[in-house]
């Protein structure tokens, strides 16, 4: 068995950090084992410590209180799977823990990607459980994981955010000031 290594950090404290360790366990009939090879670190990691409680991000990789794994987006591989239509070797674009690895439950797989069911994800946003297939996936380019790992989700709010101000009416603003990390 291999060993699988996460950061946890304090939530009440979010400059408090340790390492755990544990052994990997026995995938189940539906389960596919991700080995996380990637991951961009930004102020939106920050975000998600900051705002962990409030807006679900603890729920979605859990840890023992008062420990959390902080979320990022990234890259990880398929190293084993029980899931039909889901192959060892599979490169696939998501929402990760920061750790070694994540143990996940495909569901609605798709020639494009799949969506996590395991239980605790269930009732989380949807945004955060699906994952893409990078070989065929327009917004992936080879040779630039990097770059990716770090714009792609800034990207995506941009679009989320537009749509929100639209369906809103732009709040009645003639002119509107939007700023990023």
């Amino acid at each position: 068995m291999n060993v699988v290594t996460r950061l946890l950090v304090n939530k009440t404290a979010i400059s408090e950090t340790r390492i755990e360790t544990s052994t990997q366990t026995p995938l189940t009939a539906g389960q596919s084992r991700m080995r996380i090879e990637r991951v961009g670190l930004t102020a939106n990691n920050i975000s998600y410590a900051a705002t962990g409680d409030k807006l679900q991000y603890w729920q979605f990789f859990p840890a023992p209180d008062p420990w959390v794994c902080v979320p990022a987006w990234g890259f990880a591989t398929v190293t084993e799977s029980q899931t039909h239509g889901l192959a060892v070797g599979e490169r696939i674009w998501g929402f990760w823990p920061m750790s070694s690895e994540l143990v996940i439950e495909p569901v609605k797989l798709t020639p494009f990607g799949f969506t996590d069911g395991i239980a605790h994800r269930r009732k989380l946003p949807f945004v955060y459980n699906e994952y893409h297939r990078c070989a065929v996936d327009p917004m992936h380019c080879d040779g630039q994981e990097d770059a990716e790992a770090i714009l792609r989700p800034m990207f995506s709010t941009s679009w989320l955010v537009e749509d929100f101000l639209f369906d809103n009416g732009f709040f009645g603003a003639s002119t509107m000031v939007i700023s990023s990390a």
